[in-house]
C-alpha cells in the first residue's frame, strides 16, 4: 500500500470504528477500509461496519464486576460502542444487550457521517507504509495474514487457539494442593492429588459430560496431537489423562509421602500469582458441565474461574514475543495492531484496545510518546498481561479481576473485594487520563 499522509485503520469491526473515530475526533483525516463486501468472511451475514458475529450481549454493566468495569473506562474516553449500544439496546437485566441490526447500523452511521473519515471497501493485503491501525479481528484475510506472518515470523501468528482454563487464587483449598514440579523442579506449580477413585469418577463425568459443538463454520477446527481436548483424551480410554496432562510422575504428596494417582498441575498465569492454569484443559466441554466436572478435582472444589476453557479457529498475534507495551511493530511505533488480533477476548476488549490505539497513534503522529494505563485498572492490566505473559504460552485473554494489582489488604467478602477493585480502577484511570492530557471528545456519540 502507498505511503498515506493520514493514518489508516483497517478493519470495519468494533476495535476498527472505535480506533478510527478517536483519531478523526482528534482532528485526523482518516481513511478505513474494510473489505467487505467486496470479499466477505465466513461469520459475517451483512457488510455493515461494527458487525456482532456471536453474541448479542457486552456483558455486565455493574462497576463491582470486570466487563462493567472496562465499560466505564471506555466511557471516560468517549467509545462509539457504548453510544450505540444505548441506541439500539435491549431488555438483559443486568448485562448490556442490544438488538445486533441497529447496534450495526448505529455504528455505520457514526462512522461513515463524520467529516474527516473515508470508508474504502477492497481488500487489504500488505501491510501500510504510513501511519496506520490493524484491527482485521480473528478472521484475517489469508493475504494479510501472510504479510504480517513474514513480518514478525513464523511464531508471530496463530491460527488455533487451545485454552485451557483459568481459576482464581484465593478459591483454591490450600489444604489440598501442594506447591512443587517434576522431580522437584520448577516448585512454582500448584498440584491437585488424586486418588484412584477420585480419578475414575472424574474421568466418568468427562466421558458423559455435554459438549459444546458449535455454532459456525468458521469454528470447526482440526484437533492436533498435543493439544487435544480432554473429552477427546478421556474417549482414547480411561488411562489416556493419567499418562497425558494428569501423569503423576516425579510427584510426592507431602500429606502421604506417596506419588497421587493422578494430578491435576496448575501453572501460575501472572506475577502476582492471581490467576493459575489447568495444564493441559483444553477443553469444549460447556460452561456449566466446566465448573461442575472441574470442581470435582480436589482443592477445586469452591473454584472460581476467570476464564474458561475452549477450542477454536483463532487468528491473533503473540502480543508478548512480537509488538511493543502499546502494540505496535518494534521497529515502527507508528503501526499498531488493535482488537482480538492482539490476544484480547470479547467484544469490550476488542473495542477498548481498538480507543487506546486510536489515542496513541494520534499522540505519535503529535510527536508525543504512547501511553498505557496502570495496571490498577482494567484496561492495563489487559494490557500488562499481553506484555509479559509467557511467550511461550500466550494464549488471549477477557477482563476479569485477576488481571489487576490485588488490594493492599486482604478482603474475605467477594461482592466488597470486587466493589473496592472497581472503585479502585475508576479513580486510578480518571487521575491517569488527566495527567496525560486525554480528554473524552464530546462528538464521541453516534450521529444522526
Amino acid at each position: 500500500m502507498a505511503e498515506s499522509s493520514h493514518p489508516v485503520v483497517v478493519g470495519g469491526g468494533l476495535a476498527g470504528c472505535e480506533a478510527a473515530l478517536q483519531l478523526a475526533n482528534r482532528g485526523h483525516e482518516v481513511t478505513l477500509v474494510e473489505m467487505r463486501p467486496v470479499r466477505s468472511t465466513p461469520a459475517h451475514q451483512t457488510d455493515g461496519l461494527g458487525e456482532l458475529v456471536c453474541t448479542n450481549s457486552f456483558k455486565s454493566e455493574d462497576p463491582a464486576n470486570a466487563h462493567g468495569a472496562l465499560k466505564q473506562e471506555m466511557r471516560a474516553l468517549g467509545s462509539v460502542l457504548l453510544a450505540s449500544a444505548a441506541e439500539a439496546r435491549v431488555p438483559a437485566g443486568g448485562a448490556l444487550a442490544v438488538d445486533r441490526t441497529l447496534f450495526s447500523a448505529a455504528m455505520t452511521r457514526a462512522v461513515e457521517s463524520h467529516p474527516r473519515i473515508q470508508v474504502e471497501r477492497r481488500e487489504v493485503t500488505e501491510l501500510p507504509d504510513g501511519p496506520a491501525i490493524i484491527a482485521t479481528g480473528p478472521l484475517t484475510s489469508d493475504a494479510l495474514s501472510e504479510a504480517i506472518r513474514a513480518r514478525l515470523g513464523e511464531e508471530g501468528l496463530a491460527f488455533f487457539d487451545a485454552i485451557a482454563p483459568i481459576v482464581e487464587r484465593d478459591s483454591i483449598d490450600e489444604s489440598t494442593v501442594f506447591a512443587q514440579g517434576r522431580w522437584d523442579q520448577d516448585p512454582d506449580y500448584l498440584n491437585c492429588p488424586m486418588t484412584r477413585g477420585e480419578y475414575d469418577r472424574f474421568v466418568a463425568e468427562v466421558a458423559a459430560a455435554d459438549v459444546h459443538e458449535g455454532g459456525h463454520d468458521w469454528d470447526q477446527v482440526p484437533y492436533f496431537e498435543g493439544c487435544l481436548p480432554i473429552e477427546v483424551m478421556v474417549s482414547r480410554g480411561p488411562d489416556t489423562l493419567r499418562f497425558g496432562p494428569m501423569k503423576p510422575v516425579g510427584l510426592t504428596d507431602p500429606r502421604t509421602g506417596e506419588r497421587p494417582w493422578a494430578v491435576v498441575q496448575l501453572r501460575r498465569e501472572d506475577r502476582a500469582g492471581q490467576m493459575w492454569n489447568l495444564v493441559g484443559f483444553q477443553t469444549r466441554l460447556r460452561i456449566g458441565e466446566q465448573k461442575r466436572v472441574f470442581r470435582m478435582i480436589p482443592g477445586l472444589e469452591e473454584a472460581e474461574f476467570l476464564r474458561f476453557g475452549s477450542i477454536h479457529r483463532n487468528s491473533y498475534l503473540n502480543f508478548p514475543a512480537a509488538l511493543t507495551p502499546h502494540g505496535s511493530l518494534r521497529d515502527r511505533s507508528d503501526l499498531i495492531f488493535a482488537g482480538q488480533l492482539t490476544g484480547v477476548e470479547g467484544y469490550t476488549e476488542s473495542a477498548s484496545s481498538g480507543i487506546l490505539a486510536g489515542i496513541n497513534l494520534s499522540r505519535i503522529l503529535r510527536d508525543e510518546e504512547p501511553v498505557v494505563p496502570p495496571p490498577t485498572t482494567m484496561l492495563g492490566a489487559l494490557y500488562r498481561y499481553m506484555r509479559e505473559a509467557d511467550p511461550a504460552h500466550f494464549q488471549p485473554m477477557n477482563s476479569n479481576w485477576g488481571l489487576v494489582d490485588p488490594l493492599d489488604r486482604r478482603i474475605r467478602d467477594k461482592r466488597r473485594k470486587r466493589e473496592l477493585l472497581g472503585e479502585r480502577a475508576l479513580a486510578d484511570f480518571e487521575r491517569w487520563r488527566e495527567s496525560v492530557g486525554i480528554e473524552a471528545p464530546e462528538d464521541a456519540r453516534v450521529a444522526g
